[in-house]
């Protein structure tokens, strides 16, 4: 019990879900132990040794998937039990529960369950593979419940058996599909609370910037990242993976992409005016909702105006995916902002799928490398392939080069001989505050 002297944390929603998660695995690890182990003893029984070697090998999968889940490989280990609880499931319909007049089949309603799991589970995933398990789940469960499909063997479940098994199968498959219902809910409530929240926190300024140095290969600070982060007055500091995406499906990215674009250009005005940082760039990321406005040139030169900022030191941040429509009209907004100064980057290039053709036309500054390639630059030859591409490609079509993710002096060495002069990432600063940054930069 929580003493009185200690502060209550507020869950996450995203690991509240998580947790819940984590429990379908390991409530499914349980089940296929004891189903192994009662069907183990029951077939031991009656001597019926290859039924008992499956039985074996369902108590080492659910062994193996409890380990997994202990170990946090949670997406290893839901595959693995929905692998087997899929294969577990149709075997047992066709091989051992099959359907009699005495007695109907209910094994297959468990595939209910496994297809409303999968669809919870995998709430986050692409849609191909989202379905796909869902669907392959929902059309076995159809095909079972609509067809006598079964193998008539010596290993059939006499109808004395199945008869109860009936009621037992049905209900724990309805109580599963409940629970996992219910935790759709609970998911869609806190869904529902974070946004309201989102759109308070807006209101009341629980929003704030923080700013990651951009530096060259001496160590000199040449401008700074811009990025936003929300404390929310019960749960802390939101990471924005969380809140991002949810600003992105709510519209709420557009005020409060607004508001930073505001806060940021205010910051470069104040920089402006101080020896030592008034030579300094600063980006700011731009959704693909903010750029597919109509009047958005109007907007960013609302802001300008408003600010006083010099437009050359302001660097607008596209990610690859904004590009994937309406690159047109992208482009003739991009042409018209950069005729009056401002910047354009690249972020996470070689993430998505722009074409080359298109990038060609884009009036940008910048390119950034990717953390994902950075990374793993040392160990992977694929991702240095894609990094010393991504350098040869800023080069021949004169961008310039950040590498973003920069974490070790080995990273940065690879990139450096590979030609890249610009660096971001946690070998030289973490996000800071305004104050905490400017210190840094007089400081180098």
């Amino acid at each position: 019990m929580m003493s009185p002297s200690e502060p209550f944390v507020p869950v996450r929603p995203s690991e509240l879900h998580r947790r819940r998660m984590r429990l379908m695995l390991w409530i499914g690890s349980a089940l296929l132990i004891v189903v192994g182990l009662g069907w183990g003893a029951y077939f031991t029984a009656l001597g019926r040794w290859a039924i008992v070697a499956m039985d074996l090998v369902i108590l080492s999968i659910g062994i193996v998937i409890a380990l997994l889940t202990r170990q946090q490989h949670i997406r290893r280990a839901f595959f693995l039990l929905a692998v087997s609880m899929f294969a577990i499931i149709c075997a047992v319909s066709l091989l051992l529960d099959v359907p009699t007049a005495q007695a109907p089949r209910s094994t297959h309603h468990f595939l209910l369950v496994l297809a409303v799991a999968s669809l919870l589970f995998l709430r986050d995933d692409r849609a191909l593979l989202r379905y796909g398990v869902t669907g392959a789940c929902f059309c076995a469960f159809v095909a079972m419940a609509s067809a006598q499909l079964g193998v008539t063997t010596a290993y059939n479940l006499p109808d004395s058996l199945r008869i109860w098994g009936t009621w037992v199968n049905n209900g724990l498959s309805a109580l599963g599909v409940f629970l996992l219902i219910h935790v759709m809910v609970s998911d869609i409530a806190e869904h529902s609370a974070l946004e309201v929240d989102l759109r308070k926190g807006l209101m009341r300024g629980e929003f704030f910037l923080v700013y990651q140095p951009q530096v060259t290969t001496q160590g000199q600070v040449t401008g700074a990242e811009a990025l936003l982060r929300w404390r929310h007055p019960k749960l802390g500091l939101v990471p924005p993976e969380e809140f991002i995406p949810l600003a992105e499906q709510s519209g709420l990215i557009l005020p409060l992409g607004s508001w930073v674009l505001g806060t940021a250009c205010a910051q470069l005005v104040a920089w402006s005016h101080q020896p030592g940082l008034n030579a300094l760039t600063l980006a700011v990321n731009v959704s693909a909702h903010q750029f597919r406005q109509a009047d958005f040139v109007g907007q960013v030169q609302s802001v300008m105006e408003r600010t006083g900022v010099k437009p050359h030191r302001l660097k607008l941040e596209l990610t690859e995916s904004s590009l994937a429509h309406d690159m047109e009209d992208i482009i003739q907004k991009m042409v018209q902002l950069k005729a009056q100064g401002v910047g354009f980057s690249l972020d996470d290039f070689g993430t998505g799928y722009s074409s080359l053709n298109y990038l060609k036309r884009l009036p940008l500054d910048q390119l950034k490398i990717d953390q994902s390639f950075v990374r793993d630059v040392l160990t992977d030859p694929n991702d240095a392939a894609i990094a010393r591409m991504v350098i040869g490609l800023g080069e021949s079509l004169h961008f310039a080069v950040i590498a973003e993710g920069v974490e070790t002096r080995g990273q940065q060495e690879f990139l450096m001989q590979n030609g890249c002069r610009l660096f971001q990432g946690y070998l030289f600063s973490k996000p800071i505050s305004a104050e905490a940054f400017e210190h840094f930069v007089l400081a180098a």
